[in-house]
């Protein structure tokens, strides 16, 4: 941690929304989901080829991370498009990933 500014201790309500968070990306699914989507908006048909899942299984996962704040959705006539919207979320992976290969 920075020595720079000392930041107070989290409360008990921060805690639990930081364990959530960490909570969500603990599914290697939601990692591929957000791996597939992390660059541009893709359809769920998009993300199911992308990932290897089935569309039942993607979608549960969407909705969790849509509702968490971590994709947006938007629709577009038939189609409806997952997109990053918490792009810190990839750049913690990319910590982790980069902390991991030394």
């Amino acid at each position: 941690m920075s020595k720079d500014k000392k930041l107070p201790p989290l409360t008990d309500a921060e805690l639990g929304h930081l364990a959530g968070r960490f909570k969500l990306l603990g599914e290697p699914m939601r990692l591929k989901i957000l791996q597939s989507v992390c660059h541009e908006p893709r359809t769920v048909n998009d993300i199911v080829a992308a990932t290897g899942s089935t569309q039942a299984n993607v979608s549960k996962h969407l909705a969790l991370l849509a509702a968490a704040g971590i994709l947006e959705r938007e629709k577009a006539g038939q189609c409806v498009y997952y997109g990053m919207k918490d792009k810190l979320m990839m750049r913690l992976c990319e910590m982790v990933r980069n902390q991991m290969n030394g």
